[in-house]
């Protein structure tokens, strides 16, 4: 059981700490709001992350790669992307304080947090491949615990990589000038784009790739 968890607890620090839209954004409202607004998209995203887990652990996982499902979720995400792209570039050719802005709400932050992690398609293939995740360690018959401990070294990976992500990018930004600011949105921006167009070109690579990245352990950008 405890080497089950501390797998766990390691592939879900991989899975948080792959660079993805999750990342960008917490950037992006920390650089202008601090701690807080950094932390509150993080700790959104993990109901993302639940709800993912979840939907693996009880099998739905293997459901969710038929296209009829895929699609429809990958499109959400390709299109909140690319609003989040246009609304980071548009905020940087505006005026703003650096750090501590009254502009920025915990509760928005957190939103985008939420809905850029259910709306990830990655996830979908990373929970997929979770039982080879498992037999790996040796659980090739996993019974609930199984399931419930691997399940909670992975949430507890999850808020811990929360509040040290979010520590990490309000140290590096704490002192931003209103110019590294503004480079600093663009480039976001330039990420979501980017994100927004690797997401459609996994929506449209043959579905038989998918599962073989599953199977490779490719970790969902974050």
């Amino acid at each position: 059981m405890t080497t089950l968890f501390i797998s766990a607890f390691l592939l879900g620090l991989i899975f948080n700490a792959a660079p993805g839209a999750v990342f960008a954004e917490t950037v992006r409202q920390g650089v202008r709001g601090g701690y807080r607004p950094a932390l509150a998209v993080q700790l959104g995203s993990l109901v993302g992350d639940a709800l993912w887990a979840v939907l693996g652990l009880v099998g739905i996982g293997l459901l969710l790669q038929l296209d009829w499902l895929r699609w429809p979720i990958g499109v959400a995400g390709t299109l909140y992307l690319l609003w989040l792209a246009r609304d980071a570039w548009r905020a940087a050719s505006v005026e703003f304080l650096v750090a501590g802005d009254a502009g920025v709400t915990q509760r928005s932050a957190t939103r985008a947090g939420v809905l850029l992690s259910v709306t990830n398609p990655q996830n979908i293939a990373y929970w997929a491949a979770l039982g080879s995740a498992m037999g790996a360690v040796g659980v090739h018959d996993p019974s609930a615990t199984d399931y419930g401990i691997f399940f909670a070294g992975f949430m507890v990976s999850s808020v811990v990589w929360a509040f040290v992500c979010a520590a990490i990018v309000d140290r590096l930004f704490a002192r931003a000038g209103q110019q590294w600011a503004k480079l600093t949105y663009r480039l976001c921006a330039v990420a979501f784009v980017a994100l927004a167009l690797g997401t459609l070109r996994d929506l449209i690579a043959p579905a038989e790739l998918q599962p073989a990245k599953a199977k490779a352990g490719v970790s969902a950008p974050k």
